[in-house]
């Protein structure tokens, strides 16, 4: 057999052509028409004992070279591309195939190698981070979040309804004078002060008194998730059923020996700080993971090519629909909404992030080293199996019978990895938060090119779902 590699290093590609000897293609030929002779039924022989020419016959001889092809092509281009240590990132492409049994068989095919990307010095990253700090208030925000989950609720009888109580009421929506499908409900249970309902909806249930039967006038946004009722008003008609208000318990001992293992309000007031602190060095730990990455994405050079991005932006596509269809949601509707163009340009920008950060790590583990070795990958089924509750063998059955997970698992592991070993080199400058807003305001006003806006088609990805009336249980 001979084999022929040309690369074509500019459009990251390269040509294979294969030729393969008549006698070896008449072998492979005769092993595929045996093997379909023995899944074919042929009235007047038995299963597999019926001769060259009626299997040819019965299945054309086109048929057979494809078979043949089928079992032969894998191996030959697998053994091709790691002869010549080709990085391919998509199977190949054949783009011309004769098959003759007298003269033999040639394929030239095309294949996609993997960008080779160029990394900043990893001994020198100097980067700036905004600094995260604690509001001022965050601790007396946090201890009257604590005591609010132990509010009781009363009856109020005497007085109209006011913004910080609870509310029972029965409703009917319209628009234009017919129902709006979701809109009605009865006993239905309302926080006043905390609630995803239409903007205005809430405030116009205030000052009204138990029994009491009136209508209110809503807007619906001009983005509603529906787009028969985004942007029209509506018409609500309430009835009262009882008010409620929320007494709020006052901060002693006592209340604090309820909340955990506390004896007084100071030992409770010292872990709400603790908790705190952890949170503000948590949130400036990702900063700095997310700035040595950023920077590294700004700095590395790799072209992208042109297919890459499509076909990845195609598999995000698929994800946004099934995350939108889980969520009964319609990817037609989501379309209609965001813009058909805009929200394939921004796939294709998700797509190249993603493409390139993949790149970007590739590179950076081949030059350091950087692999999972078996007691990191343990230690990770062990924490899934705690987080399932769930006996760690289980989850390993799961992965030995699901390649791309326990390789995604893999490739999830190695990721921290090189974040971690990016953070341990890289050298960090906290800046005030205000100064990185500032130049984010520069950026939008066109001084520097700011990012397009890939808002939802990120929040799709991500999973993110929006409150809507009917919602709301």
């Amino acid at each position: 057999m001979k084999v022929e590699v040309e690369k074509q290093d500019e459009r990251h590609l390269a040509k294979i052509n294969l030729e393969i000897p008549a006698d070896q293609a008449n072998q492979e030929y005769n092993k595929a028409w045996k093997r379909l002779g023995q899944r074919l039924n042929i009235p007047g022989f038995r299963r597999g004992k019926a001769p060259r020419n009626i299997v040819e016959k019965t299945v054309g001889v086109d048929r057979i070279k494809q078979e043949a092809m089928d079992r032969l092509f894998p191996h030959l281009f697998a053994d091709a591309i790691s002869e010549h240590q080709l990085d391919i990132v998509a199977p190949p492409q054949i783009e011309s195939l004769k098959f003759d049994l007298a003269e033999g068989i040639a394929v030239k095919a095309t294949v996609e190698l993997r960008p080779e990307a160029k990394l900043p010095d990893l001994a020198n990253i100097k980067v700036d981070v905004p600094e995260y700090k604690l509001p001022a208030d965050a601790e007396e925000k946090e201890l009257h979040a604590i005591v609010e989950r132990l509010t009781t609720l009363e009856p109020v009888i005497d007085r109209a309804s006011e913004k910080t109580d609870i509310v029972n009421i029965d409703f009917t929506g319209s628009v234009n004078g017919e129902a709006i499908k979701g809109g009605t409900a009865k006993n239905y249970r309302l926080d006043l002060t905390d609630n995803n309902f239409i903007e205005g909806f809430a405030d116009q249930l205030i000052g009204h008194r138990i029994g009491e039967e009136f209508t209110i006038n809503v807007t619906f946004p001009a983005n509603y998730h529906d787009n028969t009722l985004a942007g029209k008003p509506a018409e609500f008609k309430v009835k009262i059923n009882d008010i409620s208000k929320k007494v709020v318990p006052e901060l002693t001992d006592e209340v604090a020996k309820k909340v955990g293992p506390f004896e007084t309000v100071e030992q409770m007031k010292e872990e709400v700080r603790n908790l705190l602190k952890q949170s503000e060095d948590q949130e400036n730990t990702f900063r700095k993971q997310k700035a040595v990455v950023d920077f590294l994405l700004e700095n590395a050079q790799v072209e992208v090519p042109d297919a890459m991005v499509s076909r990845e932006a195609k598999l995000l596509m698929d994800e946004v629909q099934q995350r939108l269809k889980s969520q009964g949601l319609s990817w037609e509707k989501f379309l209609d909404s965001e813009g058909h163009d805009s929200t394939w340009e921004n796939l294709r920008q998700e797509a190249q992030k993603r493409i390139k950060t993949s790149l970007v790590f590739g590179a950076i583990a081949k030059q350091e080293g950087l692999q999972v070795n078996e007691e990191e990958f343990s230690s990770m089924v062990s924490q899934m199996a705690a987080m399932r509750g769930i006996d760690e063998k289980q989850v390993m059955r799961q992965l030995g019978n699901n390649f791309s997970a326990a390789q995604a698992l893999s490739d999830q592991i190695l990721s921290q990895k090189i974040v971690d070993f990016l953070v341990e080199r890289a050298e960090f400058n906290y800046v005030p938060e205000e100064s990185v807003e500032k130049q984010k305001a520069t950026d939008a006003s066109g001084k520097k090119e700011a990012d397009p806006d890939v808002t939802a088609v990120a929040a799709a990805i991500e999973g993110e779902e929006f409150d809507v009336l009917d919602d709301e249980d």
